[in-house]
């Protein structure tokens, strides 16, 4: 028998080591749990029905039209980039060139990936708002930059301005901020935006703001950074189309920035994806132009659902952040007796048939959320009423 040769590669592991530590993400491992046990997934955040039919035709049209169905502009197509600025315009009073200041994307992810890759050099510090979504550090660790969190902490889970003072440093290059914030449901308010917005401009910062739940603010409004002085020329705002229309199997995302910050994202996500959703940002440039009722009667159906779950989350036992805005609520296990939120969420689905996320996975320091839990209030009706009654058994 021939002798057995070593592995190729076995002299360092194969993954890269700034990935190391990610593994796979806690929605696959959550998704999969509810799917072996046939739990109601209040896990992942995606809604369990399509948006508009008319949105969806619009796609079905596109297809049979020909129009996406090859490669199309780098940019994205003019008329979905059109759309993007007139939104701005429409809802924020920001004025965007569709052909030089806005940029499409496959989802928010890309953009905030090909945001940081192109942005960030090794070393550079970026501060993130802590709990942060999963792909932020490991997009800033892809880029070779250092992650520096600035915590929110419960029970109102607000930002420590003057904690971000101090962890600005030669280094920091980047603000990474996230309003309406996942997980917490926290919205910034225009004073807060103000200070963070004296704060890059006094110290020269790039900023990065992912908004995709801009249309999901159930108590007052919602506030682009970009409108405050000094920050349009130094914002990179991301959003996307799959959490404000329910397609978030499409893929289309966008940024809006100066031109040169459009460029510089544009040159590390044209070896990302190239392009992407073709039809698709057809149809979501029409998506764009839905009247106000539309935008309106989403967020109150979505308001609803908050206060449902709320309610049912508070009668089952847990503390219950109540959020100000995005599709998910917060809540703290310890009333139940319960110190581990990653144990209680994988034993969950057995005690009660029912999934969530734990919030620790999102933080750098752990013991901030290790009771914490995130449940996603985006499903039907019925659904959030089942798994409302499951939940009474704990």
């Amino acid at each position: 028998m021939a002798p057995m040769s070593a592995p190729v590669g076995s002299d360092r592991p194969f993954l890269n080591r700034r990935l190391a530590a990610f593994g796979t993400t806690i929605f696959a491992e959550m998704s999969a749990l509810a799917a072996r046990t046939g739990s109601i997934n209040l896990g992942q955040g995606f809604p369990d029905t399509d948006g508009p039919a008319e949105i969806a035709e619009a796609a079905v049209r596109a297809i049979r039209d020909g129009r996406g169905n090859q490669y199309p502009p780098g940019p994205g197509v003019p008329e979905l980039r059109e759309a993007i600025a007139a939104h701005q315009q429409r809802f924020y009073g920001l004025s965007y060139d569709p052909d030089t200041e806005v940029l499409v994307t496959a989802g928010a992810t890309e953009a905030i990936a090909a945001a940081l890759l192109a942005l960030l050099e090794p070393g550079d510090e970026v501060i993130a708002l802590e709990p942060f979504y999963d792909s932020y550090a490991a997009c800033i660790a892809m880029a070779g930059a250092v992650r520096v969190p600035l915590t929110l902490r419960a029970p109102h889970f607000r930002p420590d301005l003057d904690a971000l003072r101090d962890a600005v440093t030669p280094r920091t290059r980047l603000l990474l901020l996230n309003t309406p914030h996942n997980p917490t449901g926290t919205v910034l308010t225009r004073e807060e935006l103000a200070a963070i917005a004296e704060l890059a401009v006094e110290r020269d910062l790039l900023v990065v703001t992912d908004e995709v739940y801009e249309h999901l603010v159930f108590e007052g409004g919602h506030t682009p950074l970009a409108s405050l002085p000094g920050m349009r020329e130094r914002t990179v705002t991301i959003s996307s189309a799959g959490k404000t229309f329910s397609f978030t199997g499409w893929k289309v995302g966008w940024i809006t920035a100066p031109p040169a910050l459009v460029s510089a994202v544009r040159s590390a996500k044209q070896f990302l994806t190239y392009v992407s959703s073709g039809p698709f940002q057809y149809a979501v440039a029409e998506a764009l132009a839905l009247p106000d009722t539309y935008y309106d009667d989403f967020r109150a159906d979505l308001a609803a659902k908050r206060d449902l779950l709320t309610e049912g989350l508070t009668a089952a036992g847990f503390q219950v952040f109540r959020p100000q805005g995005t599709y998910f609520i917060t809540t703290d296990i310890s009333p139940l007796g319960e110190k581990d939120g990653l144990a209680f969420c994988r034993a969950l689905p057995e005690r009660c048939g029912v999934v969530a996320i734990p919030n620790q996975v999102f933080y750098d320091d752990r013991e901030a959320g290790a009771t914490q839990v995130r449940w996603a209030f985006c499903k039907k009706t019925g659904v959030l009423r089942e798994a409302v009654d499951r939940l009474r058994a704990l």
